[in-house]
């Protein structure tokens, strides 16, 4: 049972109070004005508008996809920063954070000078395959991995290198190969890091913007997601924005309390 003493310690100092308290307020004010406008009896018809359908099954669709891909190639990269002993491994590691902070539509200008029908990859898939990949349903998806991936690969690093090689080490010592280890092995032991990095790698895709609308542009049905349907029903239809506003919410708030484990140390 805490003492008096204890209960002074764990006091918070007044000079830290006041701007905790207006920090709390400028970040909890507007989720509220979210809330106290939303219009509630309106709702349900509203989410079902095939226009908003079409957003929701096309931000989850591709969202889900960008996850894939980064899961295929994310898990990779991180065991390869973990685990590989190279020169370069830092200013590796750099570059393929760097879509952590560079601005999104930066983002989107470079997938555009890669893949457009003039770009480096781009103009050999339009010339060898007839393929165009700029404002279609993959570049989303390309969008999408570009600005989430980097979240996955940083959450399997450090559940690699927190993971006990040992354990390898006694499979390799029983047998068993490189691949055998990691599959039956390493990846069970991170399994709770790759999860965590996974979600928080969908839920980075299902709200990306910026990237999204310079590469692939805002085509209901094709590539119009929900924050881009979001920016465009605010010019017209202020409910419809706060509609996929608060679902998109939701979605933030679903994602942090299932990994409020993961990231805080306490119940």
């Amino acid at each position: 049972m805490p003492t008096a003493r204890t209960r002074r310690r764990r006091r918070i100092p007044a000079a830290l109070l006041a701007p905790a308290v207006l920090g709390l307020a400028f970040l909890i004010l507007p989720l509220a004005g979210l809330l106290a406008r939303a219009p509630w009896s309106e709702l349900p018809a509203r989410l079902a508008e095939p226009a908003m359908l079409d957003a929701l099954r096309l931000s989850l669709v591709t969202a889900t996809a960008a996850t894939a891909l980064s899961l295929l190639f994310g898990v990779p990269i991180a065991w390869l920063l973990a685990r590989g002993d190279f020169p370069g491994r830092s200013l590796l590691r750099a570059l393929v954070t760097v879509p952590l902070v560079l601005p999104p539509v930066v983002g989107g200008v470079a997938l555009l000078l890669v893949f457009g029908r003039n770009g480096i990859v781009g103009s050999w898939l339009h010339d060898r395959f007839d393929l165009t990949i700029p404002f279609t349903t993959t570049a989303v998806v390309l969008a999408m991995t570009f600005v989430s991936m980097p979240f996955l690969i940083v959450s399997v690093e450090g559940a690699l290198r927190g993971a006990d090689t040992r354990f390898e080490e006694a499979a390799a010592t029983l047998g068993a190969g490189r691949w055998t280890a990691f599959t039956h092995v390493t990846l069970p032991m991170i399994a709770p890091g790759v999860l965590a990095g996974a979600v928080l790698c969908w839920a980075r895709a299902l709200g990306e913007f910026g990237a999204t609308i310079t590469f692939a542009g805002n085509f209901p049905g094709r590539t119009q997601t929900m924050p881009l349907a979001v920016y465009l029903a605010l010019q017209t239809d202020m409910e419809a924005a706060i509609v996929l506003s608060l679902l998109l919410l939701a979605v933030s708030v679903i994602v942090l309390a299932s990994l409020r484990d993961r990231w805080t140390a306490t119940p």
